[in-house]
């Protein structure tokens, strides 16, 4: 009996062993020697300005042309709210308390030129309906939603972020595809709601081996996943001509033009064709651009927020300060405020609950970068 229970637990440990090897080969290891694109920054860590302070870190944020500014709550910090709009400093459940049920885990919000709140809901990596709701930012009434199929938004998806075009015709969607490994862009017709798939496992949407570390923190959870999503940073062009994105670990920032995106008439190869490798980039999360067609972009390693002039190649270092923990989200506002969020993930993931509180309040900050830009996205 004792060497059949013997038996029994070796061959559980060696079980363990296996899975754990598997995993470790599936989602971890990778280099931590990302390129420091970063300099010495040109504004002074007093312009940045604090928005707000709140108890859990913020994820992204949409801006509306009168100043509203909303907030989706990190789901990875477990917040017993997800959606906020920030009304004197305080976060309030937005459009109300009750709404809150209605979401699982929001990421992703833009505010589109027709004053429409839509938000992404990722469904924790496809486990639950992943779905696209339009509100209408006067009212908080939904106005419209999307909700994909499985074939497109499948278990260990993760719709991330999103970008609308300026007519509010169509949707652009990063699906970073943390846990599924198969990453692609989705671009969805608003009228119709019919969603496609593009560029699946291509090589500007796959991130490259590099496991961030962010304040001293190796992002490698457990020593088995590291945190490597595909295409996470995502943004239109002011003009909607391009569309500039990339995996948080990818070297480069890619483009592609938005008119490729909706031909359906070009198949899987003759799109990847179509697409550019624009310049060397930061390790980025969050990314926005200007009227005068700068991409901004966050250094996520090095508490940055950067900005690339495309005509020019250059890249400056507009802000730099340990106070930006994780920069993600950004929107621009009225008056030519960027605004910006910190999710501090590094002090969230693969951590305890208690790390959250431990490490509050959270700041939503706000900048002038001598630029011209509609607000929400």
């Amino acid at each position: 009996m004792m060497k059949l229970l013997g038996r029994l637990l070796l061959g559980l440990i060696t079980l363990i062993a296996v899975l754990l090897l598997v995993l470790k080969l599936r989602y971890g290891g990778g280099r931590t020697d990302f390129p420091d694109r970063s300099g010495p920054p040109t504004l002074p860590e007093s312009a940045l300005e604090v928005v707000a302070e709140l108890p859990t870190p913020p994820g992204n944020i949409a801006v509306s042309a009168d100043g509203r500014v909303f907030v989706s709550l990190h789901p990875e910090a477990r917040p017993s709210q997800t959606l906020v709009e920030l009304v004197v400093g305080k976060a309030q459940p937005w459009p109300n308390a009750e709404a809150q049920s209605q979401f699982t885990d929001v990421l992703g919000i833009r505010i589109d030129r027709q004053q429409r709140l839509w938000t992404l809901d990722n469904g924790g990596h496809g486990a639950k309906p992943v779905k696209l709701t339009a509100f209408d930012v006067a009212s908080g009434k939904v106005v419209r939603e999307i909700v994909f199929d499985r074939s497109l938004a499948g278990l260990g998806s993760h719709y991330n972020d999103l970008q609308v075009s300026s007519d509010g015709s169509t949707i652009y969607i990063a699906d970073a595809s943390f846990f599924g490994l198969n990453p692609a862009l989705v671009v969805v017709d608003v009228a119709s709601g019919k969603a496609r798939r593009l560029l699946e496992r291509h090589v500007s949407v796959t991130p490259e081996k590099y496991i961030p570390v962010v304040q001293g923190r190796r992002m490698e959870a457990f020593g088995l996943v590291a945190i490597r999503p595909g295409v996470d940073s995502i943004a239109l062009s002011r003009n909607d001509q391009w569309l500039y994105y990339a995996p948080i670990t990818s070297e480069r920032l890619y483009r592609i033009h938005t008119a490729d995106l909706r031909n359906e008439a070009l198949g899987p190869e003759q799109l990847a064709g179509q697409v550019e490798t624009l310049a060397a980039k930061t390790m980025s999360d969050g990314i926005t651009s200007d009227d005068q067609g700068r991409i901004y972009l966050s250094d996520l390693e090095h508490s940055a927020i950067v900005r690339y002039a495309p005509d020019t190649g250059a890249m400056e270092t507009l802000i730099k300060t340990d106070r930006l923990r994780w920069p993600d989200g950004f929107s621009f506002g009225p008056e030519g405020w960027l605004y910006v969020t910190g999710s501090a993930l590094h002090q969230v993931i693969g951590l305890p609950p208690s790390s959250v509180a431990e490490h509050a309040p959270y700041p939503v900050f706000r900048f002038q970068p001598g630029a011209s830009a509609a607000a929400g996205h």
